[in-house]
């Protein structure tokens, strides 16, 4: 997302044109690595968004409707009252444990043990006191640099394979964890990209939780669980049904969250400056010179 109208942690949705007959609204979802299979947080704020700003005819007190996303169809039910949106839910893709316990070298850790889950995206799962890390007193970029590592070593040894989709089968990110067991209340942080951090509690991430911990037995469906992010404000999430993901024995994660406006902008490009499409700060000078 390049400056001087984004920055290196900016997450961005761009609108597209859907392709599921039953979607009323389709998104690609970009980060300063690429684009990803699935936001929650952003869909979540599109469900305000949408039904607000009158694309989707609001109905009170529940506005549902789908939006086709890169992992495939997401329902969606957006609470209104007095014409807003207070509280947005969506209804995952099924989600299912990948692999448990999953035993991978990762530079400065050895070898850790993580749970491969998908939810939305695949990621790695572990609490961070297993690499001697406290979760609340650690350096946040501490906690941030094992992340990255754990993601390129994951991405380099794991074989991530999604049963219904080729192109889903990569490793989007890792979350760290604290150690509250099921169902209490959770923190997590999550890194992707190259070393980005989730301000939500990842609302794919919190999905690909929730089929863990489902799968092994620690939280039957029904139950809710509130997970939060840096900000410290929460998801609630709630399996909500058992599926399938081609073979493979899957889960449903309903989660919800609420979203706020924050403000429009209007940008402008000068034809005469250099700079105007927008530019990432270098490694080094020499990358200049070259």
């Amino acid at each position: 997302m390049f400056e001087p109208r984004g920055h290196a942690d900016m997450y961005g949705v761009i609108p597209v044109a859907p392709t599921h007959p039953e979607a009323v609204f389709g998104a690609l979802f970009t980060h300063h690595e690429g684009y990803s299979t699935m936001c929650g947080h952003a869909t979540i704020a599109l469900g305000k968004w949408l039904v607000e700003s009158g694309r989707v005819a609001a109905t009170e007190p529940e506005t549902r409707f789908a939006i086709e996303l890169p992992c495939g169809l997401v329902r969606l039910c957006c609470t209104v009252q007095d014409g807003r949106v207070v509280r947005t839910a969506f209804d995952s893709v099924p989600a299912f444990l990948a692999q448990r316990d999953a035993v991978i070298e990762v530079a400065g850790f050895g070898a850790i043990t993580c749970d491969l889950s998908y939810g939305g995206a695949f990621y790695a799962l572990l609490p961070a006191s297993r690499l001697g890390l406290d979760f609340f007193d650690t350096p946040l970029d501490r906690l941030v640099a094992a992340g990255k590592a754990i993601t390129e070593a994951g991405r380099r040894t794991l074989n991530i394979v999604h049963p219904d989709a080729a192109d889903l089968g990569f490793l989007y990110g890792t979350i760290l964890t604290d150690d509250a067991p099921p169902p209490a209340p959770s923190y997590n942080l999550c890194v992707f990209a190259d070393g980005q951090v989730d301000r939500s509690p990842t609302g794919s991430g919190v999905t690909a939780r929730m089929a863990a911990d489902h799968a092994r037995g620690l939280i039957a469906a029904g139950v809710e669980r509130s997970f939060s992010g840096p900000t410290g404000i929460p998801f609630t999430a709630t399996a909500i049904g058992e599926t399938k993901a081609g073979t493979i024995p899957a889960v449903q994660v309903r989660v919800a969250g609420h979203a706020s406006f924050t403000g429009t902008a209007t940008f402008a490009i000068d034809p005469a400056d250099a700079l105007g499409f927008g530019f990432t700060l270098p490694a080094s000078y020499g990358a200049l010179r070259r």
